[in-house]
């Protein structure tokens, strides 16, 4: 079957250059692209998920497509993005690395993770309040170049990884032994990296580079319109973000935006002003959401969207990518997409390596057991540390929780989070195995009472409003059908 589905792709991929050009074939492609996925993921349903978790998933795949093909009718990907997109993200990371990981399923009984983040390096040119990394131009922490790129050597070699996201930070300003990061995107040019900056380095030539190498999409961090931007990012900052903006899209480089929701901004960022601005008059083909994690420089749970906000930044989302057709995607709103959450080094997940080498399961978990500096200079690697019991037990709790369950017994993954949602699970965890805290405030957080309590109460009323749209729209149609079943026999 695999065999089936990479030759589908070597003919994808040789209509790829007149595709291009030709949007009659580009839309017949994109169609037929749309019908597989939808009979994979909703008619063949491989995996056993609930129906409407799979309809999710449809919808965010579709909503790829679409605004992928938006980009290109309105000339704004240059022909090397366009071959990128379409042979390297889709070929290499999709279609590659099938091999490599049969040969981790034998060894180990799970599927490997996809993807990693890296944060190469803690300097950035931007203070931003309550920054989750607490960055700032004073540190000068980072990664060596040897061991950034012994880290994607074994990614690559052990799991055939093939998309990257590095972060920071501000990953434009990482220097180690005459390399940038653009040479590490040269260095490996057949994987896809997914760059979140801040925007204010992109000039002319700095978005030039990007579209000639075709295998980078920076996500431009953004807290709402001007007025938001420039007060948790400094005044100017919101100019600067549209001059990048416009350097990118006249060099056509694929690029998205960043949007850390707050309690302060999420009313904003919920409007049609705040979709037009951003998908329709700036070019941005996709969204990051990243709801404020009470983490990093002066951490607080009072930035913390509500559950009332979480409701309606749930019903925005899946109106953008049901009815709009515009890529977000969030690890709360949208982790039915996802299957849950992906930290831990899960089957088809992630984990998190920072500028000193602390390997954390997730970049909202500021909590590690493991640094891989230490672990390669006593000959271990990557799989000894994804195989930690500490990154077990967090995907012990994803299976039992909903991963590993039958449709009628799942967990509730609009609320996925291991140490927001679940924050009474995460401190047992935490306590059992001991985990170094990242930073102070990671320290002082974990010794926070009224922190510690405050997210378990969080967490219990974000059940009460979550659980019956849990219940009523993703488990309930399975139930009736397995009454039916029942019935019937």
């Amino acid at each position: 079957m695999k065999i089936v589905k990479k030759a589908a792709f070597r003919t994808l991929s040789s209509l790829t250059n007149i595709a291009i050009n030709n949007r009659t074939l580009r839309h017949w492609l994109i169609k037929n692209m749309e019908a597989r996925i939808y009979k994979d993921l909703i008619k063949e349903n491989p995996d056993n998920r609930p129906i409407k978790v799979q309809e999710d998933k449809y919808y965010m795949g579709r909503s790829i497509f679409r605004s992928i093909d938006r980009a290109v009718v309105k000339g704004n990907l240059s022909k090397q993005s366009i071959r990128g997109l379409l042979r390297v993200f889709l070929g290499n990371v999709f279609f590659g690395g099938f091999y490599q990981r049969i040969d981790y399923v034998k060894k180990y009984g799970e599927r490997p993770p996809v993807f990693m983040t890296l944060s190469p390096c803690k300097q950035c040119n931007l203070r931003c309040i309550g920054c989750y990394a607490a960055s700032g131009a004073e540190f000068k922490e980072q990664l060596s170049w040897d061991v950034l790129t012994k880290v994607i050597d074994q990614a690559r070699e052990f799991w055939g990884m093939r998309f990257f996201v590095i972060s920071g930070g501000e990953p434009l300003m990482y220097k180690d032994e005459g390399n940038t990061i653009f040479d590490l995107y040269e260095k490996y040019n057949d994987s896809y990296f997914l760059m979140y900056t801040n925007g204010m380095l992109i000039d002319k030539e700095v978005a030039k580079k990007m579209a000639e190498l075709g295998n980078i999409t920076p996500a431009i961090s953004v807290e709402g319109l001007r007025k938001e931007t420039d007060k948790r990012r400094g005044k100017g900052v919101f100019n600067r973000i549209l001059e990048a903006m416009n350097n990118l899209r006249a060099a056509g480089t694929p690029f998205g935006i960043s949007i850390t929701a707050t309690r302060n901004n999420l009313d904003v960022i919920t409007t049609s002003e705040f979709r037009d601005f951003y998908f329709h008059k700036m070019g941005a083909i996709y969204g990051w959401m990243f709801q404020y994690m009470p983490i990093g420089r002066e951490y607080t749970l009072d930035l913390m969207p509500t559950p009332e906000q979480r409701a309606k930044l749930y019903e925005w989302e899946w109106q953008l990518l049901r009815k709009d057709d515009i890529f977000v995607a969030d690890f709360w709103s949208t982790a039915t997409a996802s299957d849950g959450c992906i930290a831990g080094a899960r089957p088809g997940g992630y984990f998190y390596i920072d500028w000193n080498g602390d390997v954390m399961p997730c970049v909202f978990v500021p909590y590690t057991v493991h640094n891989v500096n230490e672990v390669f200079k006593e000959g271990g690697n990557l799989n000894d540390i994804i195989h930690s019991d500490f990154f077990k037990s967090i995907r012990e709790w994803q299976y039992d929780y909903g991963y590993k369950r039958k449709p009628e017994d799942h967990g509730n993954w609009i609320m996925p989070c291991f140490i927001r949602d679940h924050h009474k699970k995460f401190l047992e965890v935490a306590k059992e195995y001991k985990v170094k805290p990242a930073d102070e405030d990671a320290a002082l957080a974990l010794q926070d009472t009224g922190y510690n309590e405050g997210l378990i109460k969080y967490d219990d009323r974000m059940h009460d409003l979550t659980d019956p749209v849990w219940d009523g729209h993703y488990i309930g149609p399975d139930k009736k059908h397995i009454k039916k079943e029942k019935v019937s026999t």
